[in-house]
């Protein structure tokens, strides 16, 4: 039996993963994949590629581009989620701040350096015209983290999945202000270089096991109750969100890895652009 570490956030994305985890599916072929949730985000995933305590994490895609361009030993081997991630822009529910003009030169929570929360700061702020070099940034590591500091005041607005924070919007914890869609596909599956080099054969069987249940995942029986239970969300937020999401089986192309580091270079958070070898592999 192979012992691998997958990580991934604690968000309805990933409960392919549990579902073939649970049914034994990695176990029937010799591999005990032993997932780890990360609400930290893709900062901290990143982190733990480079620390040797992850072999693979499902993480955002222009988060692990830009650390593996700043030195992250590790390969991107698939798309995981083609469908772009939709952030939600959010404040505080008694803030002062009503539309997304009022968030200009203002202070940004964000989970970790390098996280999603940051770059898609950054994108956002260059879709509004605004000068990034303005951006100031407070780390808060979590959702909760970040709904304390914005109630405390302590930053201003803060972007994230729009459908896991729905909850806290619908409890009149936070305000949903407006959407910024990633304008690339979310979600890739990363993997250590060494690991990649020592298992193929494994991380071959892995893809081919998820990929298989990412196709038909729409189609389960019930699923979107499931979802709606398991992530505390409404059910017809959980169908909404379904009809939003496309799953992939494929590898990132040269063209949409030019697309993502060409607008990370512009936006100045990557200061070169990598090779197509130096940050893809096909398995």
């Amino acid at each position: 039996m192979k012992h691998i570490k997958i990580a991934g956030v604690p968000e309805h994305f990933n409960l392919p993963w549990h579902l073939c985890i649970e049914n034994g599916e990695f176990e029937a072929v010799g591999i005990d994949l032993q997932w780890i949730d990360v609400p930290e985000g893709t900062g901290k995933m990143c982190q733990m590629l480079r620390d040797g305590e992850t072999d693979i994490a499902i993480l955002l895609s222009e988060g692990i581009v830009k650390d593996i361009n700043a030195g992250n030993p590790s390969k991107i081997v698939q798309v995981y989620v083609e469908s772009p991630l939709i952030w939600g822009i959010h404040v505080a529910a008694n803030s002062k701040f009503k539309t997304l003009s009022d968030l200009e030169n203002k202070k940004v929570a964000i989970s970790r350096l390098g996280s999603g929360s940051q770059l898609m700061a950054y994108v956002n702020a260059s879709n509004q015209g605004w000068n990034t070099e303005n951006l100031q940034f407070e780390i808060v590591n979590t959702i909760d983290g970040a709904v304390e500091s914005l109630t405390k005041g302590e930053s201003d607005y803060f972007m994230w999945e729009r459908f896991m924070t729905k909850p806290l919007v619908d409890k009149g914890i936070l305000r949903r202000i407006a959407d910024c869609p990633t304008p690339w596909p979310c979600f890739v599956i990363a993997v250590r270089e060494d690991f990649l080099k020592k298992y193929p054969n494994a991380i071959s069987q892995i893809l081919e096991i998820i990929n298989l249940t990412t196709r038909e995942f729409k189609e389960i029986p019930s699923i979107d109750k499931t979802l709606a239970s398991k992530y505390h969300q409404k059910t017809e937020d959980i169908q909404e969100w379904l009809r939003l999401t496309e799953w992939s089986q494929k590898s990132l192309t040269e063209n949409m890895l030019n697309k993502i580091q060409n607008q990370l270079f512009e936006l100045k958070i990557i200061d070169k652009i990598g090779t197509f070898a130096s940050i893809v592999k096909a398995v």
